[in-house]
């Protein structure tokens, strides 16, 4: 969308007139060898664009050592790292895309890449990417950048969501603690729960400002889908049986068992750490990334492990979003950006990108490194997860971010703090949720 569109008729009379001194200017610097782009320079280097999300300082210094190693290597191809921030990267990347200024190599979350897949701003990435490096990732992960007939990201970090527990408290408690190969079951969880809880003290915190992912996610594991596509293609809202049980769960928990902090449930993740630390939770739910929080901020001598996330019917699956690396389709070099995607997960560099962010690498052969299977910082808990891990229920329904703020979340919170009861969230979720998505699908 050049500016050109946008021209007033004064300016476009201009252009006119001044049109054989531009032509001829043209001509002057194709002679002198220009390139005529703004990535290019005279000498016939390209230089990429690389927006990174990484924020803490391990990731950071991680991708940034990555693309100095990058331009040492490869004086042709010069990549300029670019900070972004998770924040307010949508629509940053919206309006980026819309006046033409996107980076050439987008760092994403797979969930945030429907609308600028459907859009046409995101280059398909099917024949880019090398074989090695499709063979590498599974099949389950490629799902989650997967776009009609198109992949529109290459996903390479994923986390799942854990409980983070304290150890001496459990331990005191005497109550079964569940393994990868032995998790508890939902029911067990709110058992234990309670059985952990009184004297001001409760057994889990559940930090819920955002409950819709974390709903949606841990429902895989008790069959939960909520979105189901029919035959014509189109999505429509279902709470089932299964969809029933997470939530149902924590709504019980806060509710009747009084098992759940009440207080928690409007407050991000790191919100509840002060007073996990200060043992008046005895768990908290939270992504496998946390830890490294928890390492940084827990009092000396506190003891804290990681428990799987309880299992349903469908055991231990549960749904991610894993982060993306995607290319800008109105980028002049995709080929070339597709070569430094390969280079930043090579396995051995996928590897530190895991490490540099506490997070699970999605690449078979990174997840196979000792370094994320030792039992330090239980990073083996969660590559012992990692088999599990699904394309979260909303991928790559259309409107699903409208459906998010303006219809699950309010009930979400309504139901869990015990304002209405499950008859009335199932009805907003289905009714009021399959008006929305009805207008992304005509």
């Amino acid at each position: 969308m050049g500016a050109g569109k946008f021209a007033s008729t004064s300016a476009r009379t201009f252009v006119r007139k001044r049109l054989p001194v531009c032509v001829a200017l043209v001509l002057t610097l194709l002679l002198a060898g220009c390139t005529g782009s703004d990535d290019g320079a005279s000498d016939g280097r390209i230089t990429l664009r690389f927006q990174s999300l990484a924020w803490q300082e391990e990731s950071v210094r991680a991708n940034k050592e990555l693309v100095a190693e990058w331009n040492a290597a490869h004086p042709r191809v010069r990549v300029e790292y670019v900070q972004g921030s998770w924040d307010s990267v949508h629509d940053q990347l919206l309006t980026s895309f819309e006046g033409g200024e996107a980076p050439d190599i987008i760092h994403d979350a797979s969930d945030d890449l429907a609308d600028f897949a459907y859009g046409g701003y995101l280059a398909d990435l099917g024949e880019l990417l090398p074989e090695r490096l499709k063979a590498d990732i599974p099949q389950r992960s490629w799902e989650t950048a997967t776009f009609g007939d198109g992949i529109y990201g290459v996903p390479f970090l994923q986390e799942p969501r854990v409980l983070i527990a304290n150890a001496d408290w459990l331990k005191r408690s005497g109550v079964r603690i569940p393994t990868p190969e032995e998790p508890w079951s939902w029911a067990e969880f709110r058992r234990i729960t309670k059985e952990l809880s009184g004297d001001g003290k409760y057994g889990v915190a559940w930090p819920l400002k955002e409950p819709v992912s974390a709903t949606l996610n841990l429902s895989l594991s008790a069959g939960g889908q909520l979105f189901h596509r029919g035959d014509d293609g189109k999505v429509t809202v279902r709470f089932e049986d299964g969809d029933e049980v997470v939530p149902g769960t924590i709504h019980d928990q806060v509710n009747t068992d009084r098992s759940a902090s009440p207080t928690t449930l409007g407050s991000g993740g790191s919100d509840t750490l002060p007073g996990f630390f200060g043992g008046r939770y005895a768990m908290v739910p939270l992504g496998f990334s946390y830890r490294q929080q928890i390492v940084q901020q827990a009092p000396e001598g506190f003891d804290w492990q990681v428990l799987p996330a309880p299992a349903g019917a469908d055991g231990l699956t549960q749904g991610v979003s894993p982060q993306t690396l995607s290319i800008a389709e109105d980028s002049p070099h995709q080929r070339e950006a597709a070569e430094f995607i390969d280079f930043l997960l090579q396995p051995q560099n996928m590897v530190r990108l895991a490490l540099g962010d506490w997070m699970l690498p999605t690449g078979t052969q990174a997840l196979a490194d000792p370094a994320l299977r030792t039992t330090e910082d239980d990073w083996a808990t969660g590559t012992a997860l990692a088999g599990r891990l699904r394309s979260a229920p909303a991928q790559s329904v259309r409107g699903y971010p409208e459906w998010k703020d303006k219809v699950a979340t309010p009930a979400l919170q309504e139901y869990y703090s015990g304002a209405i009861d499950t008859d009335e969230l199932r009805e907003r979720l289905e009714k009021d949720g399959n008006l929305v998505l009805a207008r992304y699908q005509r």
